[in-house]
């Protein structure tokens, strides 16, 4: 493709597209919010080793989801800037395959404990940290086993797919 922007642009809205209705399967199980979830949406934040244009692309579809999935304003925002924090570290961790996931599921374990506990978020009285496991268990999950599986799975096609 000739123009680079139109497939930046593409790619960006393809893997929100995606988010989205990977987001919306996980929350059909209700796995996609609250204490104990697995987003199968998660495992795309691989994505960044392949091309930049996944992490406007992740950062929107996060953003949608949550908006689209009725949470409230606080998971909105800081979902989305945990999902942003992931993919940004990601791309700089691309030349090291096995260290892709790990900014995501960082950012995530940190930040959404908060969102659930926080009287402005959700204002759950678990305790933090059984919170940050939890969390933190669900993105090893949906980051590190799915999104590597992922990861091996375009190795072979990567180049092709995000030329």
């Amino acid at each position: 493709m000739k123009n680079k922007k139109v497939l930046f642009l593409t790619q960006a809205a393809m893997i929100a597209a995606l988010y989205v209705v990977l987001t919306f399967v996980a929350n059909a199980f209700g796995m996609a919010s609250g204490a104990i979830q697995v987003r199968l949406s998660e495992m795309l934040v691989i994505l960044p080793a392949f091309t930049p244009a996944a992490i406007p692309g992740l950062f929107i579809g996060c953003f949608l989801s949550n908006l689209l999935t009725g949470c409230c304003i606080l998971d909105i925002v800081m979902g989305s800037v945990a999902t942003l924090i992931g993919a940004l570290g990601a791309y700089l961790l691309r030349r090291w395959k096995w260290l892709v996931p790990i900014p995501n599921i960082l950012a995530n374990t940190l930040i959404v404990p908060y969102v659930l506990t926080s009287p402005y978020g959700y204002g759950l009285t678990d305790a933090w940290w059984y919170l940050v496991v939890t969390v933190g268990v669900g993105e090893i999950i949906s980051c590190m086993i799915l999104g590597m599986i992922l990861c091996f799975a375009l190795k072979k096609y990567g180049g092709r797919l995000f030329s």
